[in-house]
């Protein structure tokens, strides 16, 4: 993103902190908002001019008695009936908005609660938003990344943003095609489902020129599910500015007896809640027959092999305690990845990863479900760079694993060789099953000590002696002359 934009998207989060709106999320999705008000106006905008040019009628989304609720209208007014006009009529009419009911974020938008405390902040946010080129795609999405790249904290079960080149990682791990339906059961902001919609549009351009596939992508390859209805909005607005019309964005408890579907994804991309317990009562019982257990970070890995269609892959990220856990329902989750499906990779990450977020220990898994097992040998790799510092500031440097493991994961031909000292090797499932599925890296790696030869004592004592009467033979020198 350009500089100049990123400036200007920084006034306006200075303009909302001077107003006293301090959490970034309450922020972004303020900004949300606006930017939804003049996506319509835009939306009507091209359509009045293509009426002019070809002469085809499109349904309008203002009316005549509601023009002045156009952002184009009310931006040219004065601080107060600016304010006035957005308080008191644009939000009701977005909140209730017919025309585009069913769209995802109209949705998220019935709960909207306008917050901009005065006339002259809403002025000033308004007038920078509106110098901000929004027509272009790529702009659109880099704004939004950018706004969600200040959020600093994780949520009340351990959710927290993943960075953006670790969720490209898993993504050209799995290699997502046009005829794919994907899914995040824990989307947060959207980022895995933003990012597989940039993969297919960078890798399949022309075959989204197909008008069924053009519609699948826009209407019926993406899911995401959320408890949140902050982070829903944020997600579906992600989407639609990343260019995806109306992504599959709803409330739901995932591991909850409510959610009742399974085998309908081909692919399912996640980093789920990393602490916290679910209250078994409302926990899905098919869920708990693969591992008894409220731990959320082993509940979600039962539900991605209950949602994901035979033959469909999973990327997520699991923290270091699912791979070496103890306990019944760790032990059965990871003998019925390894046991019952294909667990194909496991990518040890440092724990630096999620700072500022987190400073826990994960990985990442990578398995195909087939319900009648299919593991040979799992591929580990003991990532040690990402590209970033592993501090609190992550600052950008250039050692990084990433090209490594893409290219050495879709070669896994030429890892037979590779020996438990190198960065990776493939283990035998025999072996797993030895070790109780234990899978985690450091059960199988090789550390090689590095044998030295020191000199003799008696031949150091005696340097350390000799040192020791040069010394003093200076100081004497020393003291004669002065």
């Amino acid at each position: 993103m350009e500089k100049a934009i990123q400036n200007k998207i920084d006034n306006v989060w200075i303009t909302f902190f001077s107003g006293g709106i301090a959490n970034p999320l309450t922020v972004i999705e303020q900004i949300t908002y606006l930017l939804f008000i003049k996506g319509l106006d835009d939306i009507e905008l091209t359509n009045e001019q293509t009426e002019q040019i070809l002469g085809t009628k499109f349904k309008r989304i203002f009316n005549e008695s509601n023009q002045h609720c156009r952002w184009s209208k009310f931006k040219n007014r004065s601080a107060t009936e600016m304010f006035k006009i957005v308080s008191e009529e644009v939000f009701p009419f977005i909140k209730n908005l017919q025309p585009i009911k069913e769209s995802s974020f109209s949705r998220y938008m019935e709960n909207a609660i306008f917050i901009i405390p005065t006339p002259l902040i809403l002025e000033k946010v308004v007038t920078q938003l509106d110098s901000i080129p929004m027509k272009n795609r790529d702009t659109k999405g880099d704004i939004y990344e950018y706004m969600l790249s200040k959020l600093s904290t994780s949520g009340d079960l351990g959710q927290f943003r993943t960075p953006r080149h670790i969720i490209d990682l898993i993504i050209e791990l799995i290699h997502p095609s046009p005829e794919d339906v994907i899914c995040d059961p824990a989307c947060g902001s959207g980022g895995f489902l933003v990012e597989s919609g940039e993969y297919i549009i960078k890798n399949y351009q022309d075959l989204l020129e197909d008008d069924t596939l053009r519609h699948h992508y826009n209407n019926l390859m993406f899911y995401g599910f959320d408890t949140d209805p902050t982070m829903l909005r944020l997600s579906a607005m992600n989407m639609i500015m990343h260019g995806i019309e109306n992504p599959n964005i709803k409330y739901q408890d995932s591991v909850s007896e409510d959610n009742l579907e399974e085998e309908k994804y081909s692919i399912i991309f996640a980093n789920p809640p990393f602490k916290g317990t679910i209250d078994t009562e409302r926990t899905a019982r098919n869920l708990l027959k693969v591992c008894k257990t409220k731990k959320t970070e082993l509940l979600f890995l039962a539900l991605f092999l209950r949602l994901l269609i035979v033959g469909g892959r999973c990327g997520c990220i699991v923290p270091d305690g699912v791979l070496f856990g103890s306990s019944n329902a760790h032990q059965s989750i990871r003998k019925e990845l390894v046991e019952n499906h294909k667990l194909e990779a496991i990518i040890s990450m440092p724990s630096g990863i999620f700072q500022p977020y987190a400073g826990v220990s994960t990985a990442i898994m990578i398995f195909t479900k087939t319900k009648v097992g299919g593991t040979n040998k799992v591929w580990f790799y003991d990532m040690k760079s990402d590209g970033y510092s592993l501090d609190a500031k992550r600052t950008r440097i250039n050692e990084t694993d990433i090209p490594d493991i893409i290219e050495r994961f879709h070669h896994l031909d030429k890892e037979v060789d590779r020996l438990r000292t190198d960065q990776s090797f493939l283990v035998d499932k025999s072996e797993i099953v030895e070790n109780g599925y234990d899978l985690s890296i450091n059960r199988y790696k090789e550390i090689v000590s590095e044998k030295k030869e020191y000199e003799d004592p008696k031949v150091m004592l005696k340097k350390v002696l000799n040192m020791e009467e040069e010394i003093q033979k200076h100081l004497i020198e020393l003291e004669e002359l002065l």
